[in-house]
């Protein structure tokens, strides 16, 4: 067997391939902070007509996509958002949305990752009552990170979107993994993205690319989104460079991350068969495999000395497959958690 290192520890940990890295050198480019980059314009155009959006915007990062999207929702200062507790913005933005937005988050439950329209309803303030927040905003991110990798159903979107609408809320689509959605499932990216004021995808996780993301929404949203990407320092000169590794991976990394998927599911279904790993491999829809075992922190250190990366989060263990992991790596990791174990 392989003793190449393997790393599933996110993917984010993804390398640029040489064919990304050549386009990227021979990127066409200008200031993309005055509209003049050729190759961002078109990367945000296609993300625009990609998402059934008027407009997009291209951004370092998937959080900052996040925090732009909470600033452009809520009004100063207090105005409640609506997610899941294991969301991104819960827990791995810092807690940005306080900081930048001065918004309250209400952390609402549900099984993988999701909620269902009926815990949004119970959840939203009664509007005369001056004592509580103002509710704004919901957010739904898919697929569901710390929720493993789970897929919000379209109809269980467009029962959360309704009850949005009915109460005047605005809506967020969190699309860090919106596309490994799209290829298990077949609905298309502007099917899940519909009646979001704003949604977005990153290049830097199953793509491939090095770095950044696109926020789409309308036009008016999308320029006022300008004044806060200026704001928090996202602005960029020369970004064709890395938007034309953004485009390559949309022209050429999107269909095989089914490839990633049935890594997954192969890594699920032999964890299943090891003693002392709690995992049903059911539920492994897309790229992201979360477990239990006895002493996490202990397997995640074990596999580190053999050159396998994982990582714990209290008392769980997630693996995450990407176009840098293959079946060998799969084998690979699955017989050093079984001799750990």
């Amino acid at each position: 067997m392989s003793e190449a290192p393997a790393n599933l520890y996110s993917d984010t940990q993804t390398l640029p391939s040489a064919e990304m890295r050549r386009a990227m050198a021979e990127a066409e480019v200008g200031d993309e902070q005055r509209g003049l980059d050729p190759t961002v314009n078109a990367l945000q155009g296609r993300v625009a007509e990609l998402l059934g959006q008027e407009a997009a915007l291209f951004l370092p990062s998937g959080t900052m996509c996040n925090q732009i999207a909470l600033r452009l929702h809520t009004r100063p200062l207090g105005d409640e958002v609506y997610l899941h507790r294991g969301s991104h913005p819960v827990i791995a933005e810092a807690g940005g949305a306080a900081a930048l937005a001065g918004a309250q988050l209400f952390e609402l439950d549900g099984e993988g990752g999701t909620f269902g329209a009926e815990a949004l309803a119970a959840a939203l303030r009664d509007p005369a009552d001056r004592h509580q927040p103002r509710s704004r905003l919901v957010c739904v991110e898919q697929t569901t990170n710390m929720g493993g990798g789970r897929i919000w159903p379209l109809a269980e979107i467009g029962a959360v979107l309704a009850v949005a609408r009915e109460n005047g809320l605005r809506a967020h689509l969190d699309g860090a993994r919106l596309l490994n959605a799209v290829v298990a499932s077949g609905v298309s990216a502007a099917e899940y993205a519909g009646g979001f004021d704003t949604a977005w995808i990153d290049f830097s996780k199953g793509l491939g690319a090095p770095v950044g993301a696109c926020l789409a929404g309308s036009h008016e949203t999308i320029e006022e989104a300008w004044r806060y990407k200026q704001m928090y320092g996202g602005a960029m000169r020369q970004a064709g460079i890395v938007a034309a590794g953004a485009l390559w991976a949309l022209e050429h990394n999107v269909e095989r991350l089914a490839e990633d998927h049935a890594n997954a599911r192969a890594l699920a279904t032999g964890l299943a068969a090891i003693d002392g790993v709690a995992i049903d491999p059911d539920t492994v829809e897309t790229n992201i495999v979360i477990f239990e075992v006895p002493d996490p922190a202990a397997l995640v250190a074990g596999l580190a000395a053999r050159g396998i990366e994982l990582s714990a989060f209290g008392a769980r263990v997630r693996a995450v497959t990407h176009l840098d992991v293959d079946a060998a790596a799969i084998d690979r990791t699955l017989a050093a958690v079984a001799e750990l174990i």
